[in-house]
This record gives structure tokens, C-alpha cells and sequence, in this order.
């Protein structure tokens, strides 16, 4: 089974989309699999990151914003504005991809562990990810 799912995003930051991907994984009916993920865009990143404590999530984008700063006089592409070529460098740091297992139908995911989308940019919008579900 594959799908695409618009994950909305309203700015920067991580975005949670567990609930969605295991709706997904329901509904392929797989008992024991793989589900992999893929995110259509060059200026946002797919993560797995502790779902309880939204202070992880805030801290690491402070974190990746003060490595990764705007305006360094190094940038070239800067035409679409000060969070762009940025948010290309966090996208080449971080993952374009995840696989999970699915054991018992569910997602492998640990206790505290959540599906995120992490926006680079500071622009509200949608971003695509396809959904891979096999056996």
C-alpha cells in the first residue's frame, strides 16, 4: 500500500503525525511489515523524537537554529529568503526517510517515541509524505 499524506505546518518546528501513520497502517490490515517514510521536500525533514515532554521538541529546534544560523555571509542562495538556505543544510542534517517495523499490526514505535515532521522554514503550509506499507 502507498499513500500521500499533506501534513500541515505552521512555521517552524516539529510537526507530530503518529496517529495519521498508523491510521495507515490499519487500514493495509499488515500484521508484520515495514512502513517507510518519505518527505517530498529539500527544506523540511522527517524525525522520530520523544513524544511526552514538548520541551525536547523546542529545545532541539534551538538547538539546530543556533548550528545552523540565518544570514551567514557563506550563503549564495538566498533568493527565497533568510530561512531558506538554512533550512536546506538542517534538511541535508537530519532524515528525508524513516522505516519502522510493524509488529502485531501496530507501529514498532517505543513507549515515548512519535513521528514528526520537522518544518526548516517559517512559512505556513502543507508538506507531502509518502507512505510505504508492506509485508
Amino acid at each position: 500500500m502507498i499513500k500521500t499524506i499533506n501534513i500541515p505546518a505552521a512555521g517552524q518546528g516539529l510537526h507530530e503525525f503518529t496517529g495519521q501513520v498508523q491510521n495507515l497502517v490499519r487500514e493495509a490490515r499488515v500484521q508484520e511489515g515495514l512502513c517507510t517514510l518519505f518527505i517530498r521536500h529539500t527544506s523540511a525533514s522527517l524525525v522520530i523524537q520523544e513524544n511526552a515532554d514538548p520541551d525536547v521538541q523546542r529545545d532541539l529546534e534551538a538547538w539546530l537554529n543556533r548550528l545552523v544560523r540565518e544570514g551567514d555571509p557563506l550563503y549564495t542562495h538566498t533568493v527565497e529568503g533568510p530561512d531558506d538556505m538554512p533550512a536546506h543544510i538542517k534538511g541535508v542534517l537530519t532524515a528525508t526517510s524513516l522505516s519502522i517495523p510493524i509488529l502485531n499490526g501496530r507501529l514498532g514505535l517505543g513507549t515515548w517515541q512519535g513521528i514528526y515532521l520537522w518544518e526548516h522554514r517559517r512559512h505556513r503550509g502543507e508538506r507531502q509524505v509518502i507512505v510505504h506499507i508492506g509485508e
